[in-house]
């Protein structure tokens, strides 16, 4: 393992703990009024699509990263929509 791939391990990291915090609040909570709907399916197609990247890339860094990332926040989206438009939760004005 090189100086570069320990590099991209790390941001890889970073990056995806920091979608742990929401992630655990939203699920404890239930709550999802202040998160927007849009932004988080443009993220998560966004890591989907990282994660081909990195497949055909054969790059192990943004394979976890994105994977990992596009799993908490999936579960976060999954949330929003099921409480949006399931359980009726209305957005804060």
């Amino acid at each position: 393992m090189d100086h570069i791939e320990i590099l991209g391990l790390a941001a890889a990291f970073f990056t995806t703990v920091a979608n742990v915090p929401q992630a655990i609040k939203v699920i404890r909570t239930r709550s999802t009024k202040s998160l927007s709907a849009p932004t988080y399916a443009m993220l998560f197609t966004g890591l989907l699509m990282w994660t081909v990247y990195g497949i055909i890339r054969e790059d192990l860094p943004v394979i976890l990263g994105n994977v990992i990332g596009a799993a908490l926040c999936g579960i976060i989206l999954g949330i929003k929509l099921w409480y949006k438009y399931v359980a009726g939760e209305k957005d804060e004005a």
